[in-house]
This record gives C-alpha cells, structure tokens and sequence, in this order.
C-alpha cells in the first residue's frame, strides 16, 4: 500500500514459541527478548542500503497460535485489516523468487559471507551456529525493496508457521497483489477488502473491552495507513472509552505520543475529544470545555490548547523555511489571513523578522542548543496542549462581566506535574512543560511597555536557559491560536520583534549577556558569614546583573557589591 519496507513481522506458531525464537536469535545473531509469558522477539541487525554506515532492525515477534487453528487466532486480533495470515514458507518462497540478486548474510566485521539461499533454515541451523560471532556485530544485508522474513519456521512436529496482520497486508499492497499466494490467503473476516477500501473495523464488538489500548492504536493506525474509521468501530471506542485508565499508563504515554509526532496532531486531538478519549486521558480539562475567555481570545479554554499545538506545527513550518513568506491560512480552523487589518509596510517587516529568526535558530542548531526536530517533538506538543491548564482553577468574572484569570501560568505547573507523571513521561519531557506552562506569557508581554531591556532578556534566559528558545516560539503559536481566524494587527508584529530580539541576545551575545559568575554560592556565603537560604540566590542574581552592566568586574567587587545590597 505505501511502497515502504516493513521492519516489524508477527509470526505465529503451534510450537513452542520461545524455543523457536531462540533458534532464529542463534541462527542469525540476533537478539533474543523475552516479552511474556508465551511471546518472544528476535531483533536482528540489517544496513540500511539508502544511509550508508548506518543500520536498522527487523523484529520478529514470535507467539503461539491463539485458538486451535490460525482463523481462531485471527479472530482474536484487533482489526480485521491485522486479521489476515499466510503460511510463512508460502510468503519467503515468493520473495525469494521475485529477488533481483542475492541475498547476502554477512557475519561480523571481515567475517565469511554466504551469498544465496533462505535467511534461515532449519536443516542448516548447526552450520550456522558454528559460523556465529557476537551478536551485536551480525547483520543482514537486505534488498532496497523489501525486507526478507527468515524461511519458514516449523514446531518439533513439523508444523508450518503463519506470517500475520500488518506486515502481510503491507506487503500485499506493494504489488504481491493476491495472486501471489492464490488459496494460501487466509482471511476469514475480509480484512483485505477492509485494507482495499482504506477501511478500519474492529474484528467484533470486544475487542476493546479486551484490550482498551486498542482505541489509541486505532487512532495511530488511522494516521499511519491514511484509513477511513468504519462507523460501527467509532461507536464502540465512544461506548468503551471509559475503560482506558484499565491500562497502564506506560501504554497510553506510548500510543498517544505515537499519535501527536506527525504533522496533523491537532486534528487527532479533537478526535480524541469527539470520542470522548480526551477526557479521559485528560480530566483535568473538563471544566475547560465551554469556558470563554475575554478578547481577543476567540475559543474557548479547550478548543484554544487544541488548536495551539496546530499553531506550533505552524509556526516550525514559517521558522524552517528556506524561503519566508508572509503567513497566510494558519490551518483548519486556525484559517485567518493573518497579516490582515495592520499597518502599511507591515508584511514587509513580518517577513524580515521571520527570517532573522529563522537565520538565529540555524545558528542555533549548529551551537547544539536547538533542533528544528525538537519544536515538534511529542514532548513538545503536549506542552502546548498544557500550557493553560491553569485557567479552569483562576477563573473569576467581576461585576463588570470581564473574565480573568489572575496568576494561571503559576497556577498550572503542579498540574502539569500531575498529568505528566499520570502518563509516566520523562523527567525532561514534565520539566519542559511545566517550563512553558510558567513562562509561555513572558516573551509577549515584555514589549508592552516599551524596548526590551537587556536586563529582562538576562533575567529570561537565567531562568530557562536554552529551553527559553523554544518558550519563545511557543509564545508566537500561543499568539496564533489566541486569534483563531481574526486578523492580526501590531501585537502580532511587537511580538515577533520581541522573539527576534531574544534570540538574537542569547543565540549571538550569550557571553554577554550571561557572563561566567564571578563567585561561587559557597564562597560568598563564606565571605559574608551566611546561612543557606533564599538571600543567598538574591544575591546571586544581583551579582549576576551588576556584572552584565559593566558594573562590577572581579570576585571582590562581588563581595563588596553583595554586602551593599544585604537586607538591613
């Protein structure tokens, strides 16, 4: 279907399992990974033919069949489109038939190749073990066009083994077709007419009730195959949603980053709230559905943290660029013109300011303290969803009728903390959201009254570091989806400027603005006969300041400085 080599392949079997999947490990020196109870996975090295010096790795996940035949098993799966089976010999007798050359098997660094012939086979299992070296250095030289599976594995009974689900449906839309395998197929819920018709359906009404990770995989599968949900299934994950906190957390992190990498995560967002996943994953927005937020916001409290991870894909588009462009149509909904309503001359200068700044951040990725990739990470999007999750818990409406909510920023980060560490995500991942939550309102409050000052920019950086790069160009998505399709006007053009100007400061002037410290916390307590405590930091950051302005220059103008300002 997408023309792309596939690395994963599930293989099932009436043997043994582990057995089996130990003699694949010995046979190619792979590595052999226990998984549960009954599964197993071989993970085997093979170069990439299109990156050279450089290697990936198939994974063979091997279990017992489910059920007393291979349709019993089917049955047992997820989706009919991963409900479809073929003998494996059937599969690799086909793929060795249709190779341009070769298949060459090469052991180790300067090791002894062996060209032709399956990938593995069992009369040949005890020469293949005393050829092996260490396993981390065996790899498997693969065809650029597809990826070969081992030949067919069989039980101590001689049984045949079966290649299952994505992988086959994968290889049947590359060009095998069906024809290739005639009465091999075997499909008992007409999951290839599913996968033709670029459909999802569920295998039966349970099938999340047995497994309720099923429904953000759907969700994954949709995005990655381009596939149509079939109504039915929808209205079973609506039905079941309540049943996702049965799994573990680590699983749902796992899916629903999958789902945010790509571009177009906004969109599966709100698919998540139209099937009532969302909340479930993240309670803390209920009271968010509905809540207005005063001009110039135009959504509500959950459709704005929706719509700004659509406006951070944006805004990475504009900085990555080669070519600037005035923005035009941010995306659906975010679809305004938004250049619109300014002042004459103001595309021009937006255009300058966007390419500046995306000058400093090539600059920046080249110092190590940046990545393009990084702006759009999983992580990174899902700082954007929680940046005002604070809002629900500051709400208030004065008599006036004018909503506020005083001190959010503050107010969201133990939140954040709370559903980062719910969804079991990095120590780094929560400290970066917890980081934009805090400060995703400084960059563009910092030009409301007047110039940026150096000593504000210092202050910044001091307290983000490099994570302050990607809270500024935060801020401008947050800016976008505070605006929906309203035309932006001079705040827009003030706050690019302000977002060229810090980066421009800590990207190009970093040692000026952030010197190395003249004197240690330990000495000036020291020197100064201080207790530990928060004077101690305030000091720090006089210090700190001073020196930025030329002001002090040596380790003894510090301590003199510092007992100047000591609180009487």
């Amino acid at each position: 279907m997408l023309g792309e080599e596939c690395l994963d392949w599930d293989i099932a079997t009436p043997g043994d399992a582990h057995k089996t999947a130990r003699q694949l490990a010995d046979t190619l020196g792979g590595h052999y990974v226990h998984m549960h109870a009954k599964a197993s996975r071989v993970i085997v090295f093979v170069e990439d033919t299109g990156s050279p010096h450089t290697r990936k790795e198939i994974c063979f996940d091997i279990s017992p069949l489910i059920g007393k035949t291979i349709e019993d098993d089917l049955r047992q799966r997820d989706f009919t489109i991963n409900a479809i089976a073929a003998p494996l010999d059937e599969v690799v007798r086909y793929l060795e038939s249709n190779q341009a050359k070769p298949i060459r098997f090469r052991r180790g660094e300067g090791g002894e190749e062996r060209l032709g012939g399956p990938l593995w086979s069992p009369s040949g299992r005890g020469d293949h073990q005393q050829e092996q070296v260490e396993e981390q250095r065996a790899t498997i030289k693969a065809l650029p066009t597809s990826t070969q599976p081992p030949s067919p594995l069989q039980d101590n009974e001689g049984t045949d083994s079966y290649i299952v689900g994505a992988p086959l449906a994968v290889a049947l839309g590359v060009g095998m077709g069906t024809d290739f395998l005639g009465s091999w197929l075997i499909d008992p819920l007409n999951g290839l007419s599913d996968l033709q018709a670029r459909r999802l359906k569920a295998v039966d009404d349970r099938v999340f009730r047995h497994d309720p990770l099923r429904m953000l995989r759907a969700v994954r599968l949709m995005m990655r195959y381009q596939l149509q949900l079939d109504p039915w299934t929808a209205s079973l994950i609506t039905r079941d949603a309540e049943l996702l906190p049965e799994v573990a957390w680590e699983r749902v992190h796992d899916e629903l980053y999958a789902i945010l990498g790509p571009e177009g995560a906004a969109d599966r967002l709100r698919f998540l709230d139209e099937h009532s996943l969302f909340i479930i994953i993240f309670p803390e927005f209920v009271p968010a559905r509905g809540m207005r937020q005063p001009n110039p916001h135009h959504w509500d409290v959950l459709t704005h943290s929706i719509e700004t991870v659509g406006a951070l894909e944006h805004i990475a588009k504009l900085v990555h660029s080669e070519t600037i462009h005035t923005p035009g149509n941010v995306g659906v909904p975010l679809a305004g013109t938004l250049m619109g309503g300014g002042e004459s001359g103001q595309d021009v200068a937006t255009d300058i300011d966007l390419a500046e700044i995306s000058s400093l951040l090539r600059e920046a990725e080249q110092q190590g303290i940046f990545s393009f990739a990084g702006l759009t990470a999983p992580r990174m999007k899902m700082a954007a969803l929680l940046h005002d999750i604070g809002k629900p818990v500051t709400y208030s409406c004065d008599e006036e009728g004018a909503i506020h909510f005083y001190n959010h920023p503050l107010a969201g980060v133990p939140l954040v903390e709370q559903v980062m560490r719910r969804l079991c995500a990095s120590t780094q991942d929560r400290r970066l959201a917890q980081l934009v939550a805090a400060h995703h309102m400084r960059p563009g409050q910092l030009g409301h009254d007047g110039p940026v000052t150096l000593r504000a920019i210092r202050r910044y950086f001091v307290d983000l570091g490099p994570a302050g790069i990607y809270v500024a160009l935060f801020s401008l998505a947050d800016h976008l989806a505070t605006l929906g399709p309203q035309p932006a006007a001079n705040a827009w053009q003030r706050h690019l400027g302000v977002v060229r100007q810090l980066l421009t400061s800590y990207i190009r002037e970093r040692d000026s603005i952030l010197p190395p410290r003249l004197i240690s916390p330990e000495e000036l307590m020291r020197r100064l006969k201080l207790e530990p405590g928060p004077i101690v930091g305030q000091l720090l950051d006089l210090i700190s300041e001073a020196q930025a302005e030329g002001k002090i220059h040596s380790k003894e103008e510090a301590v003199w400085f510092a007992e100047e300002h000591l609180p009487s």
